[in-house]
């Protein structure tokens, strides 16, 4: 069953007038070299924005977009990019060191490499061109349990199909999820279709010492992973066909 999402008044006005969102994301297609000249990176479902955010943090050399299609939740999102932004330069600063400690020493900078686009995965095509893209990263998707809905599911060959269109030759997918059966289905998927190998592969992410090496955890892995859940990763590769 897809999430519930509660209605929230100001959500719209908080996405409309952040300066992380990208306001007209179409007129952006086959021009993301000249916003940001560094490989670019893609996460769909981007959510409250955690995961992002410090993968961000950890690859200053990186472009990052999160893809959320609910104002409702990306303006949380958008609260922790700005909250901090807000401040002046001082206040910041304190802040910044306040976190620094209470967060175990990990980095808790806004990171200046990350925007936000407010639209469906669908459209992605409009969005980035044959080959602008160069990684993507899809984390405790919706599962759509219900076998009618299999086309919905982020990791269906329809949506794979979405994703050649601009992810470029050599173009790196990971993906995560607690929900075994989603996983199992994203395998079959990746294995069936053609142009994709899968290159890496566990069902236990937090006691595979290569896999988990600097795994970044998401709001719902850690909510997940401390109910027991076992956490499956994979990666996998999209090799473009020949013209």
């Amino acid at each position: 069953m897809p999430m519930r999402l509660r209605n929230v008044p100001e959500a719209k006005e908080i996405v409309k007038n952040s300066h992380y969102v990208i306001r007209e994301p179409f007129g952006m297609r086959g021009k993301w070299r000249e916003f940001a000249d560094r490989p670019l990176y893609v996460e769909i479902g981007t959510g409250k924005g955690s995961f992002l955010m410090e993968t961000a943090r950890r690859h200053p050399e990186r472009e990052f977009l999160g893809v959320e299609r609910y104002e409702s939740v990306l303006y949380r999102a958008c609260e922790k990019m700005e909250g901090k932004e807000a401040m002046d330069p001082a206040a910041r600063a304190i802040r910044a060191e306040q976190e620094h400690q209470e967060s175990g020493g990990e980095d808790v900078r806004t990171p200046e490499n990350l925007h936000f686009l407010s639209m469906d995965a669908r459209d992605l095509p409009d969005v980035f061109a044959p080959g602008e893209v160069d990684g993507l990263y899809l984390n405790f998707s919706d599962p759509w349990p219900k076998a009618r809905h299999a086309k919905r599911r982020l990791t269906s060959r329809e949506f794979l199909a979405v994703y050649e269109k601009f992810l470029k030759d050599g173009g790196i997918l990971e993906f995560k999820t607690d929900n075994r059966p989603l996983f199992d289905f994203s395998v079959e998927e990746l294995t069936e279709v053609p142009n994709w190998e899968i290159l890496e592969i566990t069902y236990d992410l937090h006691h595979d010492p290569v896999m988990g090496a600097g795994n970044v955890m998401t709001e719902y892995e850690k909510k997940f992973s401390a109910l027991g859940n076992k956490i499956n990763k994979l990666k996998a590769v999209f090799h473009c066909p020949p013209n």
